[in-house]
């Protein structure tokens, strides 16, 4: 089943947004080589970013979420925009910490104290930045209190990433509710009560519930309705050209040397592991046109 979003609205007094990201999360947990942990880890950031995207206004607007801990896992890095084409990576790739050996904070550990940053890229002067210290290192808790210390919108952010012994995904996704404006206690109190009895998500989804299903148990004995159905994507923007105009930002003598000694270059996009090569022509072409001021 494809991964897709749902957003919806309550009474006119709620709104949540629901997604399914078992791909995504498989295809990242492939194109990174994630171990189990770091593939929990990259996949929680990415089904945020997805669900944090969708509230962006323009398709060139832009969503980073940056988890920067001082545990294993070193720093995560998510982007998404408004079309919900994410990609992201996790520093260390390779950490597995098993709660039958570390326990049941083996997850927190691994992603350690630090710091969660979200920035959105309105088309600006300057992005806006917003920051919570990482009080849980659950991830779903620290969005919670990031639009609560920052934007002051009461909201509930679940997250879960289901991976089998043999480390594949095999059910990922999440969900964002949050109260709107004049919104009755009635109101907070119930959506209050639902989101504590939600099942696991992780296995909600391993399961082949789908969000609609989730949306159900968030507005249990409420009326609602669905607003959008997204797709989701794993999706990188990097190109060949991309790289080529970052070599063009080198000094010379930098690219003098990566032809005369390398006989070429390589580089390799952080967010997809695509490997774009340079071969000794194509850097004298990029030198030659720095030196007449075209690059």
């Amino acid at each position: 089943m494809k991964d897709y979003l749902i957003s919806s609205t309550a009474e006119g007094q709620a709104r949540a947004y629901v997604l399914q990201s078992t791909e995504m999360v498989e295809h990242a947990r492939v194109v990174h080589d994630l171990y189990p942990t770091s593939a929990d880890a990259l996949g929680r950031v990415l089904s945020a970013t997805a669900l944090m995207g969708h509230t962006l206004k323009t398709p060139n607007d832009s969503i980073t979420l940056r988890v920067m801990g001082d545990g294993p896992l070193g720093t995560i890095i998510a982007v998404g925009d408004k079309d919900l084409k994410i990609r992201g990576y996790v520093q260390n790739p390779h950490v597995n910490m098993p709660v039958e050996q570390y326990g049941k904070f083996a997850f927190a550990n691994a992603v350690g104290i630090g710091n969660l940053f979200i920035t959105r890229d309105l088309g600006l002067k300057e992005p806006y930045t917003g920051s919570v210290p990482l009080t849980s290192g659950e991830i779903a808790s620290d969005i919670s209190e990031y639009y609560m210390s920052s934007e002051q919108i009461p909201t509930a952010c679940g997250l879960g990433v289901y991976i089998e012994k043999d480390g594949t995904v095999q059910g990922a996704g999440g969900f964002i509710v949050q109260l709107l404006p004049d919104a009755s206690e009635e109101m907070a109190e119930l959506l209050e009560k639902n989101v504590l009895a939600m099942p696991s998500l992780s296995t909600l989804f391993k399961e082949g519930k789908g969000p609609e299903y989730v949306l159900e148990l968030l507005y249990k004995d409420m009326e609602y309705k669905i607003n959008e159905k997204l797709d989701v994507v794993f999706q990188c923007i990097c190109s060949k050209d991309k790289y080529r105009d970052i070599l063009g930002t080198l000094k010379n003598d930098d690219i003098e040397e990566m032809i005369l000694k390398d006989h070429g270059a390589e580089a390799v996009c952080s967010f997809c592991n695509t490997r774009y090569k340079f071969n000794e022509e194509e850097l004298r072409i990029i030198l030659e046109e720095k030196k007449r001021g075209l690059a």
